[in-house]
């Protein structure tokens, strides 16, 4: 009799014990949805008119960007983030885009600047740096900009983009132009060949003196008297040599 007691008090022990745990859980799920709030729609709204509408639902407004738009007047916010009518709890931070209006500042000449700089003066605008693309240009600093699209004060641009063409790092394979004077056309044409590079023009010289002064026999045709480019200049892999030569 006294087990049987023992055990009815153990349950009745147990069922009070569920149900204190299912009001402490209940308890809490309804003060957790209590605490969120549906976001407001912000887009169309100023700043100050947004800010006021968040905090009343205890939101906190964030401006994270300023861009250009035909669409949107100054001051009045472009995009939100997150969404209308997005489940949140109070104090929830709400990101927003706020509108520059249209683009009125001429898009500014970035030609000759490095691509970091471009970045940097284009933001100040208002702009952000859109595709990059690279090219070979001889004598072009590498990463510097060479072209842009729009071009520089272009007015009233539609999209806050700005396109650069950058020029590539110069990969060529430089030489030293060597001195061919006084040497025969056959050997000199010969060493180009192995060397990569091709022959171009081959003239007749009347003159019989070399490029140092020194003089050429007669006796001897296909003596090279000139050669174009000359010896000691920088020249790319695969140029074309050219040569006036001794005919006769």
């Amino acid at each position: 009799m006294f087990m049987l007691k023992l055990i009815r008090y153990f349950l009745l022990t147990l069922v009070l014990m569920l149900v204190c745990l299912s009001s402490a859980l209940l308890a809490m799920r309804f003060a957790i949805h209590g605490r969120e709030v549906g976001v407001p729609k912000l887009q169309g709204l100023t700043i100050a008119e947004a800010e006021r509408v968040a905090n009343a639902q205890g939101l906190v407004l964030s401006v994270e960007g300023r861009f250009y738009s035909a669409e949107t007047p100054e001051g009045h916010i472009i995009s939100q983030m997150p969404a209308a009518n997005t489940k949140v709890r109070r104090g929830w931070k709400i990101s927003v885009a706020q509108s520059l209006g249209p683009q009125g500042a001429g898009v500014p000449n970035l030609t000759g600047q490095s691509q970091r700089a471009a970045n940097i003066n284009a933001s100040r605008r208002g702009l952000e740096i859109g595709t990059a693309a690279a090219i070979h240009i001889p004598g072009a600093l590498p990463d510097t900009v060479v072209a842009q699209s729009p071009p520089a004060d272009t007015k009233k641009v539609s999209s806050p983009r700005v396109g650069l063409i950058l020029a590539a790092h110069d990969n060529t394979q430089w030489y030293i132009m060597p001195r061919f004077t006084g040497r025969p056309l056959t050997e000199a044409t010969w060493e180009l060949q192995q060397a990569g590079f091709t022959l171009g023009g081959v003239s007749e010289s009347g003159v019989h003196l070399s490029e140092n002064g020194a003089d050429l026999p007669d006796s001897h045709p296909g003596i090279i008297v000139r050669q174009y480019p000359p010896a000691g200049q920088r020249i790319a892999a695969g140029s074309a040599i050219s040569f006036e030569v001794i005919t006769k």
